[in-house]
């Protein structure tokens, strides 16, 4: 057969990976539904009805051809009234995004420069053309600041961020946003997992350190985490929307984001919006959990515990499995080392939380 080898390399490295089916009887820590939102049928029901009034359910269209909808212009709208931002556009993954912004941002000549631990569709964007990448170490602002010193001379840097890493669970410094405007480079913030979870209003780490949205600002969030639906939004100045139209392949050759889904997110903002401070009182005490059972302090919801061994990790993912719970088991190269990645989503009892951790806790101690 065509790979034999390289499935069995996969196997023997315990890097091997199937799909599994969802089963919705686990208790879910697993997935990235930090609010517990793709659950709220209410939402649900909301959405199938207001979609129904309208005389179509699909977007039909590229968004510039005839698939742009009233639907889309209005959760755009509304997303940059929540995120304080110029112009917005909805497009079809967080993958995507990254795709559209770094394949088309970075032109002959420029430079881009990504944290290490950037997503894995930044860097897949990245490799794509012949376009000149730096990368610097995770979070050291100080690498970062050499970088843009060293190449000072040219024109247009772009440098990307996320708000909260997906594997580590940490939050980007605030001094990024400070040393992007004195070196003049544009920002992309990947807020896939910080938004809804981290800020005072929820809205990610733009709104956790009270940043002033500027001209070189761009933020990128996904609708299939907090939001509980599918899909994604770019946000920026008028300016880099116009040039995204008109150069991101994956705005201008896909069809539009489902109607549904864009719906379905419009309504999960809202939820959030006016819910706000019971979900941050949830998060509270959903990490005061972790802290006290497991010693990890975090700001986000993303729990990763070292195991360092992919057999391991994956036995003991069988393990809990068993006990009823779903949890990650993340392997190389998507980290470094093979991890747990424990997710403190809202949705479940505290009881459910603190009993999951004290499990993992029993099962780390028998595999030493």
């Amino acid at each position: 057969m065509y790979y034999d080898k390289e499935l069995k390399a996969l196997k023997r490295a315990g890097r091997y990976r199937t799909r599994e089916l969802y089963n919705e009887k686990l208790l879910d820590f697993a997935s990235n539904d930090y609010l517990g939102l793709a659950h709220n049928k209410e939402l649900h029901t909301l959405t199938s009805k207001e979609l129904s009034t309208h005389d179509i359910h699909a977007p039909k269209a590229s968004m510039l051809v005839n698939g742009y909808h009233k639907i889309h212009q209005d959760f755009e709208q509304e997303l940059c009234r929540a995120n304080g931002f110029e112009d917005g556009v909805v497009l079809g993954s967080g993958f995507n995004a990254n795709i559209a912004l770094i394949e088309s941002m970075v032109r002959k000549g420029d430079l881009l420069i990504m944290d290490e631990k950037y997503h894995a569709s930044g860097l897949l964007a990245s490799q794509i053309g012949s376009m000149d990448v730096a990368l610097f170490r995770h979070n050291d602002m100080a690498h970062l600041q050499e970088l843009l010193q060293k190449h000072s001379h040219i024109r247009r840097k772009i440098v990307a961020v996320e708000g909260i890493y997906s594997m580590d669970g940490d939050l980007v410094p605030v001094e990024v946003f400070e040393i992007c405007e004195r070196y003049d480079a544009l920002l992309i913030v990947d807020e896939a997992h910080s938004s809804g979870v981290v800020g005072d209003n929820l809205m990610g780490v733009y709104d956790l350190y009270d940043i002033q949205i500027a001209p070189n600002h761009i933020k990128m969030g996904t609708l299939g985490k907090a939001y509980g639906s599918f899909g994604a939004y770019i946000l920026a100045s008028s300016h880099i929307i116009e040039y995204l139209l008109n150069r991101a392949k994956p705005i201008i050759y896909a069809t539009s984001l489902s109607l549904y889904d864009t719906l379905l997110a419009h309504n999960a903002l809202r939820y959030i919006q006016s819910h706000k401070a019971q979900i941050k009182a949830q998060i509270a005490t959903n990490q005061a959990i972790i802290y006290e059972e497991l010693g990890i302090q975090t700001q986000s919801l993303i729990i990763p515990i070292v195991v360092a061994d992919n057999k391991k990790v994956m036995l003991i993912k069988e393990k809990l499995l068993a006990k009823g719970y779903s949890i990650g088991a993340i392997r190389q190269p998507t980290v470094e080392k093979a991890i747990i990645r424990l997710i403190a989503r809202v949705g479940h009892s505290e009881t459910s939380l603190r009993q999951l951790c004290q499990e993992i806790k029993r099962e780390l101690h028998s595999e030493l």
